[in-house]
């Protein structure tokens, strides 16, 4: 019993400290990404990042397809050993390399899709990222297995930090013409300093004796999870493309809006991808424990990701404007719609977390597959009547699809729908109503920019902050306990 208790105790502190620690890294990560982005948004215009945001979906398919689902495949295998990650380090190089090959010579193709002949030479450089990051998946799948929160922050941190200098340098020497190029070589420097320091954390090193038979049970696991991702890629890249082929002159101010988007999600959903899968499946045996591990994390994922996101809307035009001036206005408008989307991924994160951990790969790949086909679907028939609205359904849609998601959760552990509800909501409302009052009182009375992005965001804080302290948020409780070190009271 002491044993179990003494267990329990060790992994309720691993599931904080990783969820504190990887929130506070990637926090750090996105402020550096905002610093650079400044930079780059006032020197470039939406013109500039047009063709790279042409490109992207290209680069996510890609990239699904070298990963091929290894890295949550080693994440859940009970041992793993030298050769499983030998031959995943072998077998990602070839598929790279193919990756790029094919890619090269459907550069073409890809410009003459778009109707952009620049295309052409830009994607054939752009893509050089691919066979970069094959060297990197292995280490990257020892951090991510070992639960290496820390590490891999490093490895994020200085990746953003040199990218994002090389980037600003180019901006400002290059000519015009040459400006999404710079956009392009910031994107490979960042996965080639990612991957040197993953390498530089991992104690494994590959050998030239090769023994591909490991693949065989890893694919056996992934290559649901591979189609997968190529789905969920498709799925958050699908506006870049139907925008280049429909509406181009949107595409930069999208690129941009989806940009900061993502710099504010990544800070939950960051730290929910670090420990979620490894610390489910470190409990998948005990249903009861795994229930109370899954629980725990979605109620402080809630906590954080929703004032997080709907304060991301509420200032979304002051940050823009202020930041990166009103040339960008328009992204603006997009992405105060798309934040409030961004406050339902993390709990959509840690639903298919649970199922993959569960190793229901099957049900996390059809349902995924459906969801990317119905939302393709919509947009192509609302395209028409313009962005705004294309986001709109885009964020109802996939907000109402975390029912579907929970249903097949439910069949795994006893989960319920009133229990779901109970552990999101209470964290959605106050968010929500905090949002608005806010916005509704610092309207009324303020008109300066400056003092509207400050006010609101202060005001923000202190209510989200003051009405979970009244009603005695276990999660403000713990996080207060781990930013001074104090000793935890037991659940």
């Amino acid at each position: 019993m002491v044993k179990d208790n003494t267990s329990h105790s060790n992994l309720k502190h691993a599931v904080a400290k990783g969820f504190l620690w990887g929130g506070m890294s990637n926090a750090v990560c996105q402020l550096l990404g905002l610093f650079f982005g400044i930079f780059m948004a006032r020197i470039l215009t939406p013109n500039d990042y047009a063709p790279i945001g042409m490109l992207a979906i290209f680069s996510a398919i890609a990239g699904s397809l070298q990963d091929s689902g290894f890295v949550a495949a080693i994440a859940n295998r009970k041992e793993v050993g030298h050769d499983d990650y030998n031959a995943v380090f072998w077998f990602n190089i070839l598929i790279s390399l193919f990756m790029y090959g094919v890619l090269y010579m459907c550069a073409p193709f890809i410009a003459d899709f778009f109707n952009t002949p620049m295309l052409v030479d830009l994607s054939r450089y752009n893509f050089l990222g691919f066979v970069v990051a094959g060297f990197g998946i292995a280490p990257s799948a020892y951090l991510f297995r070992e639960l290496k929160v820390k590490q891999k922050s490093i490895a994020l941190i200085l990746s953003i930090a040199i990218s994002g200098s090389v980037g600003v340098v180019m901006a400002l020497l290059l000519d015009e013409e040459l400006k999404p190029w710079g956009i392009a070589t910031q994107s490979i420097v960042y996965v080639l300093v990612r991957t040197v320091v993953c390498w530089y954390f991992t104690p494994w090193r590959p050998s030239f004796k090769v023994n591909f038979y490991p693949l065989k049970y890893l694919f056996a696991f992934s290559y649901r999870l591979l189609i997968t991702n190529i789905f969920q890629r498709f799925n958050w890249n699908i506006f870049s493309f139907i925008l280049g082929k429909f509406h181009p002159r949107d595409v930069g101010n999208y690129t941009k809006s989806a940009e900061w988007f993502n710099m504010g999600s990544e800070v939950v959903n960051g730290m929910v991808n670090a420990v979620a899968q490894p610390m489910l499946a470190k409990v998948v045996d005990d249903n009861e424990r795994q229930l109370h591990v899954f629980r725990k994390m979605v109620r402080f994922t809630a906590f954080v990701a929703f004032p997080l996101m709907l304060g991301l809307s509420l200032v979304s035009r002051e940050l823009i404007v202020i930041v990166i001036t009103e040339k960008w206005l328009e992204s603006a408008r997009m992405l105060q719609i798309l934040a409030v989307w961004g406050a339902f991924m993390p709990v959509q994160s840690m639903l298919t977390n649970l199922l993959v951990s569960r190793g229901c790969s099957r049900v996390f790949m059809w349902c995924t597959i459906v969801q990317g086909l119905l939302t393709l679907s919509i947009l192509l028939a609302v395209h028409s009547y313009g962005i705004c609205l294309m986001l709109v359904v885009y964020c109802v849609f996939n907000a109402l699809w975390l029912f579907v998601w929970h249903h097949f959760v439910q069949k795994e552990i006893p989960v319920t729908l009133p229990m779901f509800l109970r552990d999101i909501l209470p964290s959605a409302l106050v968010a929500a109503v905090v949002m608005f009052i806010t916005g509704s009182v610092t309207e009324a009375f303020i008109d300066n920019n400056y003092l509207l992005l400050i006010a609101r965001v202060a005001i923000a804080a202190m209510l989200y902050v003051a009405t979970a302290y009244i009603m005695r948020s276990e999660e403000l409780h713990e996080i207060i306990c781990f930013l001074f070190k104090r000793k935890e009271k037991q659940v």
